[in-house]
């Protein structure tokens, strides 16, 4: 079976969207129709970067992360991915100069598994592969 012949749609969510979600904001509340009703996933890099912020914050990380891997499939970085991810990441820069590296990984990783980014990030207007929140 391949990864990408599923009936369900598929998402990656981003950094964006997970914030969104544990702020919980009208766009996080979507984040959580959505992880209930279709395949999640989460890049490492985003889980890193959500923790990253939620430490600042001073919020409960490991009950984050708990969270984020109970309603989404974490995707490991490998030697493929980050390749992928760099390049992705060159090109798309050069018209999106906020575009981040975390942003590139999650992008790569969608696209690994037939899936799109979900996001409310505006570094992501106009890639196909990213359905926005509003």
């Amino acid at each position: 079976m391949s990864l990408t012949s599923t009936s369900s749609k598929r998402y990656v969510i981003d950094s964006w969207a997970w914030i969104a979600y544990f702020d919980g904001t009208r766009a996080g509340k979507r984040v959580d129709e959505i992880t209930l009703n279709s395949e999640a996933f989460s890049s490492a890099v985003t889980v890193a970067e959500v923790l990253s912020k939620s430490e600042r914050q001073g919020k409960d990380t490991e009950k984050i992360f708990n969270f984020i891997a109970s309603l989404s499939k974490i995707i490991n970085v490998d030697a493929d991915l980050a390749r992928s991810a760099g390049s992705l990441h060159a090109k798309i820069k050069k018209d999106v100069p906020n575009f981040s590296l975390a942003d590139a990984f999650a992008l790569q990783a969608a696209r690994s598994v037939g899936a799109k980014v979900l996001t409310g990030d505006p570094d992501f207007k106009g890639i196909k592969d990213a359905e926005f929140l509003e």
